[in-house]
């Protein structure tokens, strides 16, 4: 995934409001950017790290600028899960990602279980395969970790995947892990050990766990390899 322009690289004066950060450019302005990211963004958000915007002119943007990338532990960290699906979609159109090929078509934000929507929905006939996409952030050493806050939301999806195994279809939690530091992903059971043991409990019954690692540059992002998942 190719940016529509090169981002513009600032540093980081504060995230706030959960959906906003003050960002200092080297031109001596500090803009307000959008931060489309619901999570607490732990290890990515400490003032005064290099951080990269891209910009819209849209006049129905009230922010012009988003944040898009993070420096963290020296790498560009993606931080706007609003790209996150795209990303996986691209790559499984592209036929770069194994375990998910063989499907003929591809649906997003489709309804299913109890009032919920899967990212994104693959089919092939009668054979339907539920993807449910994580953006990763969040690292210990080289192993990266989810949520990096307490998710009931995380935690409903897990039991709708379950859903759809018991019902006969393949149901998929995937992580991406949106920085290329990492050799390995797992549950962050010391932030939310709910999760961890919900997510055990689902692969254990036949929820896939998968995760795939990104490498961010100013000029685009891009799905590097599959990492092991170690639960």
């Amino acid at each position: 995934m190719e940016w529509t322009s090169r981002l513009t690289e600032g540093r980081l004066v504060r995230r706030y409001k959960r959906f906003l950060a003050d960002v200092a450019l080297a031109d001596g302005r500090t803009v307000t950017a959008h931060v489309p990211n619901t999570g607490s963004m732990l290890g990515t958000r400490a003032p005064g790290s290099a951080v990269a915007l891209s910009r819209s002119d849209s006049p129905a943007r009230k922010l012009k600028w988003t944040l898009e990338l993070v420096m963290s532990g020296g790498c560009w960290v993606g931080v706007n899960t609003s790209r996150t699906n795209r990303m996986v979609e691209e790559a499984i159109l592209a036929r770069r990602l194994g375990p998910l090929r063989g499907y003929g078509s591809l649906r997003r934000e489709v309804r299913y279980g109890e009032r919920s929507r899967i990212d994104l929905l693959l089919e092939d006939g009668d054979r339907l395969c539920y993807v449910e996409v994580k953006n990763v952030t969040y690292r210990v050493g080289k192993r990266a970790l989810f949520p990096d806050a307490v998710t009931e939301r995380g935690a409903k999806h897990l039991r709708e995947l379950r859903r759809m195994v018991v019902e006969g279809h393949r149901g998929v939690v995937l992580f991406l892990v949106n920085r290329d530091d990492c050799s390995s992903m797992g549950p962050a059971d010391e932030i939310d050990p709910r999760y961890g043991r919900l997510l055990r409990e689902v692969v254990e019954q036949g929820v896939e766990a998968m995760a795939y690692r990104v490498v961010n540059t100013l000029e685009g992002s891009s799905i590097d390899r599959k990492l092991r998942v170690v639960l």
